[in-house]
């Protein structure tokens, strides 16, 4: 299948580009409302299933390794196929998933569910984070700064409108079925929108060859960075309740600040971006997490420490993942099938750590779970000093 061309000026120049750069905004609040409705949901799936919560952590599991086929697949396919018509179908199934969270329940069938939807998840990663790159080239930072500002924004209104449905006597049926609607006016938009083409020609790959050395290091990155995102968003819900820090709206409202900040914090990063290095961003983001945690850690029977720590962490680690992709791109073409695995990196990490996170606390009790997640960070910090410390062996992409 051919790939329609797509001019290479930034996009305010040309209408087809803006229009794609909008709905890749658009598609990516559709995976943060499906990404942080999870956490909120969890008390009621269990119920739903009739498991334990410990057990129900399976969930994260499913969708992550979903995440990380996703993401391989997709990557794979967006290099010979035109993009934005892939992403189309992606949102289809993305819709039908959600749709059949609220009505299976078995634990099997519904994790399963959660496999597929994580492909789906992983589809518009992969998809649609290369695809800005091809745009804007040169200012893509500010721009996928932009598309994680709005991931961020879906993500603090997914636990709201759980928060809300259940409040309102819904439930999770009402919550899960507006999700499900969401993505399908943008599906059919997409269909009718070119797609940008892959920048991978024969030219590029003699002059500028895949340091793969960098590719491996920032995918150990997202593995431990993306797995405290996670698990401290899918988490921080229980373990509130858990420690007697908040009732189940408070720690609902909770898990959204921490979606918000972290929504702030990226639309903060559209223009810190265009001043500041991606090495620099990320050094300052790693160890803002880092004193956020440990003040939680320090002070964990303090309600005024959740609350302002959990903004401090949002706000930190907003720019990671998007400065994190900016920086790859300096070094070398991010075609699919390279920049795939930055996103089965991501997959792996969010299926790992909020899983031992449920582990742990249903084990140890949810004082386990700061030090866990201060150990993610610390790891993510460490691995990004080694791609750094190599950057003068990469060589630039012009």
């Amino acid at each position: 299948m051919t790939t329609e061309p797509v001019s290479p000026n930034p996009a305010s120049a040309y209408p087809a580009a803006a229009r794609s750069t909008t709905a890749y905004f658009l598609t990516s609040i559709a995976l943060g409302l499906a990404t942080a409705a999870l956490g909120p949901a969890l008390p009621a799936l269990s119920e739903q299933t009739g498991v334990r919560l410990g057990a129900i952590g399976v969930l994260f599991t499913g969708n992550n390794l979903g995440y990380m086929l996703g993401s391989l697949g997709y990557g794979n396919l967006l290099d010979r196929v035109q993009g934005n018509r892939l992403v189309a179908v992606i949102l289809l199934v993305m819709a039908a998933m959600l749709g059949l969270v609220p009505v299976t329940t078995s634990l099997l069938l519904l994790t399963v569910v959660f496999f597929v939807l994580g492909t789906s998840n992983g589809g518009v990663d992969v998809c649609s984070n290369p695809m800005l790159v091809w745009i804007h080239r040169g200012r893509a930072n500010s721009f996928l700064n932009a598309l994680h500002f709005f991931f961020g924004l879906g993500a603090f209104l997914g636990p709201l409108l759980v928060a809300q449905s259940l409040s309102g006597g819904w439930g999770i049926r009402g919550a899960y079925w507006l999700l499900a609607l969401y993505p399908l006016p943008i599906a059919l938009w997409l269909l009718r929108l070119p797609s940008p083409p892959p920048p991978k020609t024969a030219h590029q790959l003699e002059h500028h060859p895949t340091p793969w050395r960098l590719v491996v290091l920032i995918t150990l990155v997202f593995v431990f960075y993306v797995g405290a995102e996670l698990g401290f968003g899918g988490w921080i819900y229980t373990f509130t309740l858990s420690q007697g820090l908040a009732n189940a709206q408070q720690a609902a409202y909770l898990t959204s600040l921490f979606w918000g900040a972290l929504t702030v914090g990226r639309l903060l990063g559209i223009g810190i971006a265009a001043h500041i290095r991606p090495a620099t961003m990320l050094a300052f983001s790693f160890i803002g997490c880092l004193a956020s945690l440990g003040g939680i850690g320090f002070l964990p029977g303090s309600v005024a420490a959740i609350w302002i720590c959990t903004i401090i962490l949002g706000l930190s680690m907003a720019s990671v993942f998007p400065t994190l992709l900016a920086f790859a791109a300096q070094y070398m073409t991010m075609s699919g099938a390279a920049s795939r695995w930055f996103f089965v990196g991501s997959g792996l990490g969010g299926m790992t750590l909020p899983w031992l996170l449920g582990v742990l606390i249903e084990r140890f009790g949810p004082s386990a779970m700061i030090p866990a997640l201060i150990l993610g960070v610390g790891l993510a910090l460490l691995t990004f000093i080694g791609a750094n410390s190599g950057q003068s062996t990469y060589g630039g992409k012009k």
